[in-house]
C-alpha cells in the first residue's frame, strides 16, 4: 500500500518548522512507527508532512536531579540505553520491537496518545509534561501542559496543529521509592490488552507513604489512580495488596473489543496492579528507591 499524495517540508531549525505548521495543514513526521502506517491504510491523508528529522537540537536526553528531559527526535532505544529514568526505561522495553524502537521517538509516542501505549501511562503516573511551541510575531512561543491536561481522548492530545511538542520532561521520583510496568498482550510486541504502571513511595519507617497506578488499555486516555490510601501508611508486608488492587479494578470502565472483553481487561487490571504494586514496594525497599 501506498501514501495519498503529501507535500513533503524539510525545516533545518526550530523556528523553520513552526513558521511551516503555522502556514499548512499538516502532520509532522518524527520517527515515524505509526504515522507511516496510518498514511500507508488511508487512515490518515495530510496535504502537508512535516518532517524534523533535520532538527537535530531536539535530538536531547537532560538528566538532572529533579528529572529528565527527551527532546522530540530521541528515539526509544536511546532514552533506553541512558537509563536517565528507572520507569521510563522500565515501559521502553515493553514498546513494540528493536527494530521500531531504534526509529519511533518518546514524544512522537506521547502525542500520538494511543490509551494502549506504555509511555502516556508513565508520563501521567510521574506527574510529567509536555512542552509545546509554536510560532508567533514575536518569534517561538512554549507552553508547557501537564499530563492531566494533555491527553484528552483515544489519538488525541492538546497539540494544535499549527503546534509542535519539543520535549517532554519526566520528573525524578525522589526519597526512598520503587518502579514497576506490568501488561499483558496476545503477542510480544503488540498493544497490550491491559497493562499497569504503579510507583510506590516510603518514609523514613519503611510505611507506604505514596502509592500511584496509571492504566492503560482501559479507558480513552491513561487510567490514574492514587492508592496511597489504600495502603493505610503501613509497611509493605502488612498491606493488604489484593485489596489494594481490587480498589484498582473497581474503578476502571474498559470496554471490550474483538481482541478482548471489557470483564477480561478489568480481571487484567486487577492481577496487574497487584503484581506492579507488589514489585514497585519490593524494589523501594530493598534498595532505598531511585
Amino acid at each position: 500500500m501506498k501514501p495519498p499524495p503529501f507535500t513533503h517540508h524539510a525545516p533545518r531549525d526550530l523556528g523553520a518548522a513552526l513558521r511551516t505548521l503555522a502556514e499548512v495543514d499538516g502532520k509532522v513526521l518524527a520517527g515515524g512507527q505509526s504515522l507511516i502506517p496510518m498514511l500507508n491504510m488511508r487512515l490518515a491523508a495530510p496535504e502537508h508532512i512535516v518532517d524534523i528529522n533535520r532538527l537535530t537540537a531536539l535530538d536531547t536526553v537532560e538528566a538532572g536531579g529533579d528529572g529528565v528531559r527527551v527532546g522530540a527526535l530521541a528515539r526509544h532505544s536511546r532514552v533506553a540505553r541512558s537509563g536517565a529514568h528507572p520507569l521510563l526505561t522500565k515501559a521502553l522495553r515493553l514498546v513494540a520491537h528493536p527494530v521500531i524502537r531504534n526509529r519511533g521517538t518518546v514524544v512522537g509516542s506521547l502525542v500520538h496518545a494511543d490509551p494502549a501505549a506504555e509511555l502516556p501511562a508513565v508520563l501521567a503516573v510521574l506527574g510529567g509534561s509536555v512542552r509545546v511551541a509554536r510560532w508567533t510575531p514575536a518569534g517561538v512561543a512554549e507552553r508547557d501542559v501537564p499530563a492531566r491536561e494533555f491527553f484528552v481522548g483515544p489519538m488525541e492530545s492538546v497539540v494544535r496543529p499549527d503546534e509542535l511538542a519539543v520535549s517532554a520532561y519526566f520528573p525524578a521520583l525522589g526519597g526512598r521509592a520503587g518502579t514497576a510496568f506490568e501488561e499483558v498482550s496476545r503477542r510480544h510486541g503488540d498493544y497490550a490488552l491491559a497493562g499497569v504502571c504503579a510507583v510506590v513511595t516510603f518514609d523514613d519507617d519503611l510505611r507506604v507513604a505514596a502509592a500511584r497506578v496509571a492504566c492503560v488499555g482501559v479507558g480513552p486516555v491513561p487510567v490514574l489512580m492514587d492508592v496511597t490510601g489504600e495502603c493505610g501508611h503501613r509497611p509493605a508486608a502488612s498491606v493488604d495488596w489484593p485489596a489494594v488492587a481490587r480498589a484498582v479494578r473497581e474503578g476502571t470502565d474498559p470496554e471490550g473489543d474483538i481482541h478482548a472483553t471489557a470483564a477480561y481487561r478489568r480481571h487484567l487490571v486487577g492481577v496487574l496492579a497487584e503484581r506492579a504494586l507488589r514489585e514497585a514496594a519490593r524494589e523501594g525497599t530493598a534498595t532505598g528507591g531511585t
